[in-house]
């Protein structure tokens, strides 16, 4: 009875691996705003949805690490769904707080730019196989506003 059960799992996540599944890519990092608390920046995902109907998104979990440090991170719930057979631009807005910033004035320096890290995780509720999590990770450079 098990050797069946065992044959039945291989059997469907064989099956499962074949399906075609959405693709997503970081494509920019941009400073938006100043507030009287934090920056705020924008990632914009591009998500390219194979299916013939609409994908809900469940969830968006983001990290926002510099110099190995994590500097923002958060969840944001149903943000919307993906076109059907198309590229839907996501944006996830990220808010760095101000006393975070002047802790890594080191990595600041004179340029007024910091180095960093955004992962982000985008769970996409597909048919059949349940919630399906795309990995997402950009290194780069990201300017501060410069002071007046």
């Amino acid at each position: 009875m098990s050797q069946l059960i065992n044959k039945a799992k291989d059997f469907v996540s064989d099956k499962i691996s074949d399906v075609a599944k959405p693709e997503a890519s970081l494509s920019d990092v941009d400073f938006t705003r100043v507030t009287m608390n934090n920056v705020e920046y924008l990632a914009k995902v591009a998500v390219h949805n194979p299916y013939s109907h609409p994908l809900p998104i469940c969830e968006i979990n983001y990290s926002f690490k510099s110099a190995t440090r994590e500097i923002a991170s958060g969840r944001i719930p149903d943000p919307g769904s993906l076109k059907a057979k198309d590229t839907t631009m996501v944006d996830v807005p990220v808010k760095v707080p101000y006393s975070i910033l002047m802790s890594l004035a080191k990595d600041i320096g004179a340029d007024w730019d910091i180095d960093y890290q955004l992962d982000l995780g985008l769970v996409i509720d597909l048919p059949v196989v349940g919630n399906f999590t795309i990995p997402l990770s950009r290194k780069g450079e990201v300017k501060l506003p410069k002071p007046f």
